[in-house]
């Protein structure tokens, strides 16, 4: 496996490209939404190398080594000479579709040798915990990670990258296949939880309506204070920590808009009912901590120097640590060492297993690693 990585300004990016002196076969471009010219740069790559696969999303700030930056374009070119990759990707109507999504990319991708499959997601059109359960429906024994395109903190509209197109609604998975790829996965927080635990009394997948019998949103916004005026936004900095019942593990589920209306709020995962949660909030030290020991756990399988490290952040991490956001990618390439390329965004939502024998999950607010190179 040879890398190489480069981040992408605006006003130069045909001077910053032509220092590509690999013949790669897959390009990974995570795309700030306010990079003007991205279509060229998509041309510039389809017309140089016409059989390469590039897949991609938007952002809420693009990492390329280790730093985090707005505007750009982090790529990332990738020559495997051993390991074989098939790119799959489906449109979607609503995220009623996300869990059949799930099962057909899995079942376009699936073979006996299928060792690891990536994931890039619109990130606001997807139910991305339905999406997880159908891909791991079809293929339970195969690792996933991936994660959801960002737009800024807008909440807007985001998009993919399929090749030639950049389009919204759309859901890619790279199939990485044969014994001849390392991977290492993890995904870690460090968030605080806080206050009482209360019980889901109405939900319907992703849209939470009463915890404890009263209305969710008009619960929420009491915890918030000054915040509840800049929801959904300010929710970022306070998401809900849920456990399906009192023996299993929490994951983290982040607001992605509130309804007046119905004074519902909608997550990115689902909050079933009969389940618990708990606010969180932050504590910066323990979110540079978890990113490290996010690549403590991604790294420890790989008996050499993995060649490339994919770091997929949240966006309500990036609000939280402001100026001190390189530092969680800082903490990272202290343990992995000099010798991967870093890339990566901040996203809308992680997918991942918690560890090397846990089932794959939607999270939200953690820092999520894979690492890959060719033995």
């Amino acid at each position: 496996m040879n890398v190489q990585q480069i981040s992408l300004q605006q006003d130069n990016w045909l001077e910053d490209i032509s220092v590509l002196n690999i013949e790669a076969n897959i390009f990974l471009l995570f795309v700030s939404p306010d990079f003007n010219p991205k279509k060229q740069v998509l041309d510039f790559i389809n017309n140089k190398y016409p059989e390469a696969t590039i897949i991609g999303c938007s952002t809420a700030g693009e990492i390329s080594d280790i730093t985090v930056k707005d505007e750009t374009i982090s790529l990332t070119a990738i020559k495997l000479d051993k390991v074989i990759c098939k790119k799959s990707s489906i449109e979607i109507i609503d995220m009623d579709c996300s869990y059949k999504s799930g099962q057909l990319l899995a079942k376009d991708l699936y073979n006996k040798d299928l060792k690891h499959v990536l994931v890039l997601s619109d990130g606001l059109n997807v139910n991305g915990a339905d999406l997880v359960s159908g891909l791991k429906s079809e293929i339970p024994n195969v690792s996933i990670t991936g994660g959801l395109a960002a737009d800024g903190s807008d909440f807007n509209k985001t998009f993919v990258i399929n090749d030639n197109k950049i389009v919204d609604k759309t859901i890619i998975a790279l199939g990485f296949y044969g014994e001849h790829l390392k991977v290492g996965f993890s995904s870690k927080g460090g968030w605080d939880s806080f206050g009482i635990e209360r019980l889901v009394t109405k939900s319907n997948k992703n849209i939470l309506y009463e915890l404890d019998g009263l209305p969710a949103l008009e619960l929420y916004k009491s915890f918030l204070g000054e915040q509840a005026n800049n929801l959904p936004s300010s929710g970022l900095l306070f998401p809900l920590s849920m456990r399906i019942d009192e023996d299993s593990s929490p994951v983290v589920r982040t607001i992605l808009a509130v309804n007046e209306e119905d004074q519902s709020l909608t997550f990115a995962g689902n909050i079933p009912e009969e389940s618990y949660v708990r606010l969180m909030k932050a504590n910066i030290d323990r979110l540079i901590d978890g990113a490290a020991d996010s690549a403590i756990g991604a790294n420890k399988e790989q008996e050499e120097k993995s060649e490339l490290a994919i770091l997929i952040s949240c966006v309500g991490r990036r609000l939280v640590l402001k100026q001190m956001v390189e530092e969680e990618v800082e903490a990272v390439r202290d343990i992995i060492g000099d010798k991967p390329s870093i890339t990566g965004f901040y996203s809308y939502g992680e997918i991942a297993p918690f560890g090397e024998f846990s089932p794959c999950e939607l999270h939200n607010q953690t820092m999520t690693i894979t690492t890959l190179s060719e033995c």
